[in-house]
C-alpha cells in the first residue's frame, strides 16, 4: 500500500543482513535478481524510487559484468559509499562461492555415483532449454528491429560456422553500434528488464530530487584514485600467485570479465575456448555440467567461472592430486576475484559520472549493438549443448529421453511460465528416475 512518509535510513547492520540474506535466495537468473532488488528495495523498503533503481540498471545494462551483482554494488554505493558497495556486490557473490566450491568437490568426488549421474542426466536438457529460452528472452527485448536481427544472425554466423573469437565479435558490434548511431540513433536503444509503468510505491529513501551525495559527486581525483587503487589490488594479488595455472585463471578472467556483454550466457562460449580448447583445464561435458550445477545454486549465474576454476586447478593438480578441495577451492576463488574486480571498478569509476548525467548515456549505442550480438552468440551456445546433450556420442544416434525433457522444460518454462528452479527441479527428478528404471 502506497505510503506518503520517507523510510528511515537503515542501519549498516539492517544494510549487511539484507544482503547477505539475498546473496542466499537469488535464484532464477538476472532477471529473477533483478526482480527481487526492485520488490524488496523500491516497492518494500523504498530505500530507492523507480527512476533511480531504472537509471542504476541502464547503467549496469551496458557495463560488461553481470548486471545484477553491479546494480546490488551500486545501490549499496549510492546509500553507503565506497563500503556500501563493496558490502552489497560482495555479498551477492560470496555465498554462491562457498556453495558452488562444495558441489563441485562432491561432483568431483561422487559424479560416478549412479544417484549424481542420473540427476545429471536430467539436468543437462533443461540447461539447454533455458540457454535457448535465454536466447528467446535476450532477443525479444534486444532485437527490436531489422538491424538488430541482421546483427544477431552475423554474430551466430560467425561464431558457428567461422569460429571467430567472442571478443572480435564485440568489438565488431561495438563499432557498428558506434557508427551505425550517427546515422540512426533510434535504432540503438536499451530496455531495462523491469516494467517502468510501476511508479506508485510513494516517496523513497533515495526519491527522484534526492541530491547526489557527496561520496557520488564527479571529482577527477576520485576516478583517477579508484583507478589506481583497482589496478594495483589486481596486479598485487596477481603476483601473489606463485602457480602458472592460478596465473593463466587469472589473466584470462580478468579478460573475460571485459568482455561479459549481455551476462553470463554471452560470456559462455568464449570461457568455453579458454577453458576447454586453450588450457584445457576441463571437458566439454563438465563444462556443461557446471553450468547445470551453476543454475541451482544461487547468485549471477557467471558463478560458473567459480566451477571452471576449481575443477580446472584440481585437474592440473596445482597443490598435488590429494588436496583436491584445497586446489579447488583456491582456484574458484581466484577465477572469482578476477572476474568480480573489474564489476566494482566499473561502479566506483563511472557511477559518479552516470549520477552526474542522469538521462543522458550517449554512449549505449554501441553497447546495445553488442547485446544484439550476443543474442547470435547465446544461440550458437544452445546449438553447442544441445548437440553435446542429445548425442552425446558423436555420429550416435539421438537420446530420446534427453531429447523429450529438453522439449518438456522449454515448453513449461516458455508456454507455461514456470520457474527455472522448479523446470530444474522436475528435470533432476526424471533423470533420477530414468537411472533407478
Amino acid at each position: 500500500m502506497k505510503t506518503t512518509q520517507t523510510p528511515l535510513k537503515p542501519t549498516f547492520l539492517q544494510f549487511f543482513v539484507y544482503w547477505l540474506k539475498l546473496g542466499f535466495i537469488s535464484f532464477g537468473g538476472p532477471a529473477g535478481q533483478i526482480s527481487m532488488m526492485h520488490q524488496e528495495l523500491v516497492e518494500n523498503k523504498r530505500w530507492i524510487s523507480e527512476r533511480r533503481f531504472l537509471h542504476a540498471l541502464n547503467y549496469t545494462m551496458i557495463l560488461p559484468g553481470p548486471e545484477a551483482q553491479q546494480l546490488a554494488t551500486y545501490i549499496g554505493w549510492l546509500m553507503f559509499g565506497v563500503m556500501g558497495g563493496i558490502v552489497a556486490g560482495v555479498l551477492f557473490v560470496l555465498p554462491s562461492l562457498f556453495i558452488l566450491s562444495i558441489l563441485t568437490w562432491v561432483y568431483l568426488t561422487y559424479g560416478s555415483v549412479d544417484v549424481v549421474a542420473g540427476v545429471l542426466y536430467g539436468i543437462k536438457p533443461a540447461v539447454t532449454a533455458i540457454v535457448i529460452f535465454a536466447a528467446y528472452r535476450i532477443g525479444s527485448k534486444a532485437l527490436s528491429n531489422n538491424v538488430l536481427r541482421i546483427l544477431a544472425i552475423f554474430a551466430f554466423v560467425a561464431i558457428f560456422a567461422f569460429k571467430v573469437s567472442f571478443p572480435y565479435i564485440v568489438l565488431a558490434a561495438a563499432v557498428f553500434g558506434f557508427f551505425g548511431a550517427m546515422f540512426s540513433a533510434d535504432t540503438f536503444k536499451t530496455e531495462p528488464h523491469i516494467d517502468k509503468n510501476n511508479d506508485g510505491c510513494g516517496p523513497a529513501l533515495i526519491d527522484d530530487n534526492t541530491p547526489i551525495p557527496e561520496h557520488a559527486k564527479f571529482k577527477w581525483s576520485r576516478v583517477i584514485g579508484f583507478a589506481v587503487i583497482g589496478i594495483t589490488i589486481g596486479v598485487v594479488v596477481m603476483s601473489m600467485l606463485s602457480n602458472p595455472v592460478l596465473d593463466d585463471m587469472a589473466e584470462f578472467f580478468t579478460k573475460a570479465a571485459l568482455v561479459t556483454f549481455g551476462g553470463a550466457y554471452a560470456v559462455l562460449p568464449y570461457v568455453y575456448q579458454g577453458g576447454v580448447e586453450q588450457y584445457t583445464w576441463l571437458t566439454a561435458t563438465q563444462m556443461i555440467d557446471g553450468l547445470a550445477l551453476g543454475e541451482t545454486t544461487p547468485g549471477p549465474l557467471i558463478m560458473v567461472v567459480a566451477f571452471v576454476g576449481f575443477v580446472g586447478a584440481v585437474t592440473k593438480e596445482i597443490f598435488g592430486p590429494d588436496a583436491i578441495m584445497l586446489s579447488g577451492f583456491v582456484g574458484a576463488s581466484v577465477a572469482t576475484f578476477f572476474t568480480f574486480l573489474p564489476s566494482f571498478m566499473f561502479i566506483f569509476l563511472g557511477g559518479p559520472g552516470v549520477e552526474a548525467t542522469r538521462g543522458n548515456l550517449k554512449f549505449s549505442a554501441p553497447l546495445s549493438a553488442v547485446t544484439a550480438a550476443v543474442v547470435g552468440v547465446i544461440l550458437n551456445l544452445a546449438v553447442f549443448f544441445a548437440s553435446a546433450v542429445l548425442w552425446p556420442n558423436t555420429g550416435g544416434s539421438v537420446d530420446y529421453l534427453a531429447f523429450v525433457i529438453g522439449i518438456g522444460a522449454f515448453i513449461a518454462l516458455f508456454r507455461f511460465k514456470v520457474g527455472i528452479m522448479s523446470v530444474i527441479a522436475a528435470c533432476a527428478i526424471i533423470g533420477y528416475l530414468s537411472i533407478l528404471l
